[in-house]
């Protein structure tokens, strides 16, 4: 506690003239340090935005919805029908039944033939008495039924069977936040969205800050992560593309917060307590709880901004803010105390005080 001071009256004019100047800069506002407007402010100068004072009568249309329930059902991998393309790598069997020592080709007791080939940039291929054939966009039973054409009339009992042992027709691309990106193989059966993540090494981030994006040449289709673990889960078309990366999933937090500052939503349905809770709450000792605010963009058919004003003294309050949905981009604002603002007006004066008693100024 400061003691009080002998001022000297050839002092007193001074430091009236002081303090009547530190009161005049904190009445017009802007002056002394702070995060943002005054609650005063907010609360008067509303012509550009929707003042909302949060209670029982007006929480309805800024509450959180319902959580979306998990689904029963579950993805049923089906092989696909893999059309080639360039870079396929296929094994030809052809196994040739012809009278010993006229047979082109082995015969099947002895295993057949085994060609392996890659199609090429030009998606062809090239066998022995079939030659370059072009086969991207093929499945394999169309090649196996060229390859038995072609050498229809080269040897009389003539059996093939392609096997696709190289693929990227058939290949999964998994890009983005993942752990391990790169191409999957589907030769071991078709891949839903959840295999080809969790092969990619799932995300580096929580499922609620991933949005997907899967690619498959015709379409476009975005997913939250945390949509996709609670049930939507899809089967990947071959030669897909699957993309991660952050979900704009974040607010501001200023003012007489324990961490101001651009944070991420700390859940996908997240309440404003949630999110002052994730910023350390309100700060004791300079915060005003009658002046919490939610400044929230226009939307959709209402252009014009809302800020929403709790008053945390009311009791009820804490059950609001547990109800208040926070949208990403949401900014959240904590105004200070009337006696913070009044310490900051007085500390300059006293310190003067202080520091002029301590050089004798006053003797």
């Amino acid at each position: 506690m400061i003691k009080s001071l002998a001022v000297p009256p050839k002092f007193k004019l001074k430091l009236a003239a002081l303090a009547l100047a530190s009161l005049g800069l904190a009445g017009c506002g802007g002056t002394l340090s702070g995060a943002g407007p005054y609650k005063g402010d907010i609360e008067t100068k509303n012509e550009s935005y929707n003042l909302v004072e949060i209670n029982a009568n007006t929480i309805g249309p800024y509450m959180r919805g319902a959580v979306r329930p998990v689904q029963a059902s579950i993805a049923k991998p089906v092989a696909p029908s893999a059309r080639l393309m360039a870079g396929d790598i296929l094994n030809v069997l052809i196994t040739d039944n012809a009278p010993e020592g006229s047979a082109l080709f082995a015969p099947l007791s002895s295993g057949g033939t085994q060609l392996k080939t890659r199609i090429d940039d030009q998606g062809m291929i090239s066998l022995p008495y079939v030659g370059r054939q072009f086969v991207a966009g093929m499945t394999l039973n169309q090649v196996e039924e060229m390859i038995r054409k072609q050498l229809k009339g080269v040897t009389t009992d003539v059996q093939t069977h392609v096997e696709l042992v190289g693929d990227l027709s058939g290949s999964v691309l998994v890009a983005g936040a993942v752990k391990s990106p790169g191409r999957f193989s589907t030769l071991q059966g078709p891949l839903t969205l959840l295999d080809a993540v969790n092969q990619a090494g799932g995300p580096v981030m929580e499922p609620h800050l991933v949005n997907v994006t899967v690619r498959t040449g015709s379409q476009v289709q975005q997913f939250n992560y945390e949509d996709v673990l609670a049930g939507n889960n899809m089967v990947l078309r071959p030669n897909s593309e699957v993309v991660l990366d952050r979900a704009r999933q974040r607010f501001v937090a200023m003012g007489a917060v324990g961490e101001p500052g651009l944070k991420d939503l700390p859940a996908q349905n997240t309440s404003l307590l949630d999110a002052l809770g994730s910023v350390g709450g309100l700060r004791e000792a300079n915060a005003n709880p009658e002046g919490v605010f939610v400044f929230r963009m226009g939307e959709g058919t209402n252009p014009k901004p809302t800020v929403l004003r709790l008053d945390m003294r009311d009791p009820a309050a804490v059950f609001y803010a547990r109800q208040i949905m926070i949208k990403p981009d949401d900014t959240i604002y904590v105004t200070n105390a009337a006696i913070y603002e009044w310490q900051k007006v007085i500390s300059p004066v006293v310190q003067t005080m202080l520091l002029g008693r301590a050089t004798g100024a006053y003797k």
